[in-house]
């Protein structure tokens, strides 16, 4: 297959342009064959396949259900309580596997995914995840973390079985970690759990606009003491878009030399954040620009769609990239593109990092769009996906 006459965002690309900005593609055997300078102007953009760093498909489409929470996070985390003693295999699947249908349709290569695990007993939904991730081999790299409230690590026997049975299934440890008693004693648990079991962190951390929440800044610090650098993702850290200049820029600085990645979640975000009576004024979207002008590895992600958390919405990268780059000024929207695409890949510790070069795998999405303009828009957003160098439909 050729492509031809598109552009390659620098960000993307793996392999010295020489000042070329438009190229043609050819593709053989499932990877990238030939990158060559085009003699055509523009007529697309060429990214690898995006990579979810941060969803729910345990969670996603009960909205029906549950209704939204309007802006109120533990509103939320009460229905869907409430909603998950009804969840079994038999109901989970179906949702489950829709969400990872729309993903594949749209370009997705690979999908982290949280699964709500209240206590010391693995849920439903993980025996539901091992069988999905068996049928979408080769497809969909699908991942999980045990979405875990941090307080049930209190209890010794319970961390230990859940970080046992996480190690047995190849997932991620995780835990919910905001303003709680005794905080840095239970995350010092946590760690110590990932560190006995080899296992990585992955942290929903400050979902709020609280000030004093100090979750991520002590995430960052005991990663440096347990030598976790490289190995921790936090999603949401809302809190630091409302925290002083010079504290949220000693959090940034100490998460860069913790080798923290940061996960900004628009759509729920700016759905749960600020107030409902009126405006909000916050947005409640972390401190992007600041991370990574710190050095911190920044992504953007889907997190929930279509439930009490966020009501709306899909599995479709783009749209939590074109969110991301109005809500939060990512601007030029194109470098930023590594949030849906390199950046996510290398947090989630994929084999390919997602930047061009020939030799590498030929999962790409071609994109009508010509420049960054045209990038945010239906026009700009129409695409070919194409997954091992072969061409899929788009849904309808």
């Amino acid at each position: 297959m050729e492509l031809t006459a598109l552009h390659i965002p620098r960000a993307l690309r793996a392999f010295d342009a020489g000042g070329v900005e438009v190229f043609d593609v050819a593709l053989q055997g499932g990877r990238v064959a030939a990158i060559r300078p085009s003699a055509q102007p523009a007529r697309g953009l060429l990214l690898s396949a995006p990579v979810e760093a941060h969803a729910h498909i345990d969670k996603n489409y009960t909205v029906e259900e549950t209704g939204g929470a309007q802006g109120d996070l533990f509103s939320a985390i009460r229905r869907m309580e409430a909603h998950r003693a009804s969840w079994s295999g038999a109901t989970l699947r179906p949702r489950m596997e829709r969400a990872l249908q729309e993903a594949w349709a749209f370009g997705t290569r690979a999908l982290r995914t949280h699964l709500d695990w209240g206590g010391a007993a693995p849920p439903a939904s993980l025996a539901v995840l091992e069988a999905l991730r068996e049928a979408w081999r080769g497809r969909i790299e699908l991942q999980f973390v045990a979405l875990t409230p941090l307080d049930v690590y209190a209890d010794e026997a319970a961390g230990a079985r859940i970080a046992r049975e996480v190690r047995r299934a190849g997932g991620v440890l995780g835990a919910f970690v905001y303003r709680n008693a005794d905080l840095a004693a239970r995350l010092r648990r946590v760690f110590a759990l990932a560190a006995q079991h080899g296992l990585a962190l992955d942290f929903h951390v400050d979902e709020g606009l609280d000030r004093d929440a100090q979750g991520l800044a002590l995430i960052a610090q005991m990663t440096l003491e347990h030598g976790m650098q490289g190995r921790v993702v936090c999603g949401h850290a809302c809190s630091l878009s409302v925290q002083p200049d010079d504290e949220a820029e000693a959090t940034l600085a100490l998460c860069a030399r913790a080798g923290l990645h940061l996960v900004a979640l628009p759509s729920t975000n700016l759905y749960l954040q600020g107030a409902w009576e009126r405006t909000p004024v916050p947005r409640g979207i972390t401190r992007l620009r600041e991370a990574r002008a710190a050095g911190v590895g920044t992504s953007l992600a889907t997190d929930n769609v279509q439930d009490a958390f966020y009501p709306y919405g899909g599995y479709d990268l783009l749209d939590a990239f074109g969110l991301g780059v109005q809500a939060a000024h990512l601007a030029p929207a194109l470098d930023w593109i590594d949030t849906i695409t390199a950046n996510p890949a290398r947090a989630l510790g994929l084999a390919w990092d997602g930047r061009l070069h020939e030799g590498c795998p030929a999962d790409l999405l071609c994109l009508a769009a010509r420049s960054e303009y045209e990038l945010i828009g239906p026009h700009g957003r129409a695409r070919r996906v194409i997954r091992a160098g072969r061409l899929l439909e788009m849904p309808a």
